[in-house]
């Protein structure tokens, strides 16, 4: 199996790695600084499940990607149209194709570019960044990808996928039947975590033992999945209370990767996490005031980051 990657952040850059110490043949698309120190000294990876040093195929041109069977796509979610439009053109008809992209969108963004039937839905957990050019630093949690078909099937594709690219511990990848679920499931979690910290500029710990940010955190939960429920998609009664105590197994000084965008004047993920709620909400008739609260309060910033960006300079998730 051959597995193109486009985006070398901390997420792509751990799973390039790890799939390259498996013995799996890895092709690794990123730019800028990154690429040029990935080229020089490898890409290393530090990490609490053991540390590596990986040296896929690496290129700034998606060309490179012409013989890759499985093609994942690791970019930020306003990266991902760029990033499948200089793509498509390479892939191979019988490529098959996923998206890691936080928030619930990435499945018809690739779908309307390279065609359903190419496509998977998929989603990841993992705390993970570049700590530097040519250096990938996983934080915190056991990496795991879900992936499964729209429809919602478990397809022999899926489960076949998932055995193949599933390495243990250090990464588990896991066939779901219902991946809109799954996706649902990280937006319930990863949109709270992140308008929350960036909102409030602290780590998961302080935000999660504080008062007021524990009031805002457990309101943002409760709002995603009384929209989920609006539209159909059932995440139980206890949804708040288990997003909550997930949250309490994460490393305290962690913090998610649209709060570090921030902090650093990056363009960031907002309008595919609070923004989309936000979004979903009106549309819906359901309220979301916390969500509401987390983009108003955020989008001056996000809108100067935007102003101050370099366009074409690094695919990173």
């Amino acid at each position: 199996m051959h597995i193109g990657i486009v985006g070398a952040g901390g997420a792509g850059g751990y799973f390039a790695a790890r799939w390259f110490e498996a013995g799996i043949e890895v092709t690794l698309i990123a730019r800028g600084r990154h690429l040029d120190a990935m080229k020089a000294s490898g890409l290393r990876l530090v990490s609490p499940l053991g540390d590596a040093i990986a040296r896929p195929a690496l290129s700034r041109d998606p060309a490179a990607l012409a013989a890759a069977d499985v093609v994942v796509f690791a970019t930020k979610s306003w990266q991902l149209d760029e990033a499948v439009a200089s793509a498509a053109p390479f892939l191979k008809m019988d490529a098959v194709v996923f998206g890691i992209q936080n928030g619930v969108g990435s499945v018809n963004q690739l779908a309307g570019a390279v065609g359903a039937k190419n496509v998977l839905g998929a989603t990841c957990r993992i705390i993970s960044l570049v700590e530097r050019p040519g250096v990938v630093r996983h934080v915190g949690v056991d990496p795991i990808i879900f992936i499964g078909e729209a429809e919602g099937q478990l397809s022999a594709r899926v489960r076949d996928l998932g055995a193949a690219l599933s390495i243990g511990r250090k990464l588990t990848v896991e066939a779901s039947s219902d991946i809109v679920h799954a996706l649902w499931e990280k937006l319930l979690l990863f949109a709270p975590v992140s308008g929350v910290g960036s909102v409030t500029g602290t780590s998961i710990g302080t935000f999660r033992a504080d008062a007021e940010g524990r009031r805002l955190l457990t309101a943002a939960i409760a709002e995603v999945a009384a929209v989920a429920k609006a539209l159909g998609i059932d995440l139980g009664e206890n949804a708040v209370q288990r997003s909550l105590d997930f949250i309490e197994t994460v490393p305290p000084d962690g913090t998610s990767s649209m709060h570090r965008d921030f902090e650093a004047g990056r363009r960031t993920e907002l309008e595919a996490l609070s923004g989309a709620v936000s979004r979903l909400g009106v549309g819906l008739g359901v309220p979301t005031p916390t969500h509401d609260f987390i983009v108003e309060s955020l989008m001056p910033r996000e809108l100067a980051a935007r102003q101050r960006a370099e366009p074409g300079t690094t695919f990173a998730r």
